[in-house]
């Protein structure tokens, strides 16, 4: 019906009353006010969820349009990546408080719902203030679903987050059933993540991978060797636990944004085996390095920044043309000239990228499945299946071949996956060294990393293979493998 309060179809204007008064037209109610942190988070879920889009690229660009203040962007943050994180066991509470299937309710709905839940079973907003603005959410994407929210959402608030995991554990068949409800993760991730750490004799630690993998991690920092920046001024500055280049501070984002590009945000894993590579051996000046799959080129700026502090000329191919000039930004604060090509990986042409005698350095930082950083990208846990495994480890295997081919007799190729899935990891590597044959030498890759950390990091396995994890070192799950070519 249209019209205002009166109904009366005549644009909100009041009929006259038989006594021939003309009272004015009452207001109309004000919408009730939503923070502006919740708005966003819901936004940016359901982005994640209808346009595939990541999280950690999309969430600070619509604070910005927001314009969040410092405490309501740290909400927003926590709202929305605690939400992904967590989003299976909440879509089963929801299952359980609606007694429907979670396929079953409007997507846009399901999205305020997961919303709600975690503000009730993870946080310590007010139960009022969860239930009464996620309704109103709800009215707003779906008018008639505004009472459906309200009764679910109360549901949930009148048992304990204890008590709905015990629920949830209970319909489990299988102890990594009963892990991956809990922790909201898909039951394959749970069962890789096993057999990972049990390649370590570790696997009683995965409970605490688990958790780990939902905790919130702190933004590291990478401070570019060798350049002049400037960290006066910057509150909280103090050096990361193992990376010799990586620091933490209280204001993360706005040290980078003022830096010119020499302080980057980067996880100390990646930082760990850029350095795997520019510091296993001295440099010889003139050197050529590669960085083989460069975007979004975290890697490529430490490299550059090593490089021109050693006299070496490095090198970036990228795949895609939009992380190509990823990789042109991301070096933007190295004054070293770095062509950046665009060109598959398993085709490389040597003259167009100056090494016609091959590279004497590549690092090889192979597309996976992002197992290794759940914490940081969550939606990646319910993007990913086993089937992925297969198209990888067949690309991974090509792309080594293809880097091994590039090296100059006596060059050393870096192999990393931010994936400690073992298809991945140790599987790819022992079938490209089997296929390499003699020419191919494997380093000791726990010694080089151990000469670069600031601290002993706590390593287990082969010392030809380092396999960091969150839980442990605090890092995402990087996998390094240094090998060498052997010269005739």
């Amino acid at each position: 019906m249209s019209g205002g309060r009166g109904g009366s179809g005549d644009g909100g204007r009041r009929r006259s009353g038989g006594g021939g008064s003309n009272r004015p037209a009452q207001a109309r109610p004000a919408q009730p006010r939503i923070a502006p942190a919740r708005i966003v988070a819901v936004e940016v879920l359901e982005a994640v969820r209808a346009d595939e889009a990541y999280a950690n690229l999309l969430l600070p660009t619509r604070i910005r349009r927001a314009g969040l203040d410092r405490a309501d962007a740290a909400f927003a943050t926590e709202l929305t990546y605690g939400t992904l994180r967590m989003q299976g066991f909440y879509d089963r509470v929801i299952e359980l408080a609606a007694n429907r299937p979670a396929s079953a309710i409007d997507p846009a709905v399901l999205d305020v719902l997961r919303l709600g839940a975690h503000q009730l079973l993870a946080t310590r907003v007010a139960t009022h203030a969860a239930v009464n603005e996620q309704v109103e959410l709800a009215r707003r994407v779906a008018p008639k679903a505004a009472g459906f929210a309200n009764a679910v959402l109360r549901t949930i608030s009148r048992t304990s987050p204890e008590e709905w995991r015990e629920l949830v554990a209970e319909e489990a068949s299988s102890e990594d059933a009963r892990l991956g409800a809990v922790t909201s993760h898909p039951e394959w991730i749970v069962r890789a993540l096993r057999t990972a750490l049990d390649h370590e004799g570790r696997a009683d630690e995965l409970e605490q991978l688990l958790d780990a993998d939902n905790a919130s991690p702190r933004v590291n920092l990478a401070v570019l060797p060798g350049l002049d920046v400037d960290t006066d001024g910057i509150e909280g500055l103090e050096p990361d636990q193992f990376s010799p280049i990586g620091a933490v501070a209280a204001d993360p984002i706005a040290a980078a944004e003022r830096s010119g590009g020499r302080i980057r945000v980067q996880d100390e894993g990646s930082q760990l085996a850029a350095l795997a590579l520019s510091r296993a051996e001295p440099v010889r000046a003139g050197e050529r390095w590669l960085d083989l799959c460069a975007g979004p080129g975290g890697k490529t700026a430490v490299l550059a920044a090593e490089a021109l502090a050693s006299g070496a000329v490095l090198a970036a191919n990228e795949t895609v043309p939009a992380r190509a000039e990823l990789v042109r930004k991301a070096i933007v604060g190295v004054p070293l000239d770095v062509e950046v090509h665009v060109g598959d990986g398993r085709e490389l042409d040597l003259e167009a990228l100056g090494a016609p005698d091959g590279f004497d350095r590549i690092l090889l930082d192979a597309p996976c499945t992002g197992l290794g950083a759940l914490r940081r990208r969550p939606e990646a846990r319910w993007r990913k299946a086993p089937s992925d495994v297969a198209e990888l480890t067949k690309l991974q295997g090509q792309l080594f071949d293809s880097a091994f081919a590039a090296l100059a007799p006596g060059g050393i190729l870096a192999y990393v996956t931010c994936s400690p899935h073992t298809g991945e990891t140790h599987g790819t590597l022992a079938a490209a060294v089997r296929r390499a044959g003699e020419s191919v030498e494997q380093l000791d890759t726990r010694s080089v990393i151990d000469g670069v950390s600031r601290h002993p990091l706590d390593l287990a396995g082969s010392p030809e293979t380092v396999q960091l994890w969150p839980h442990r070192h605090g890092t995402d799950a990087m996998f390094i493998a240094l090998v060498r070519k052997r010269r005739a």
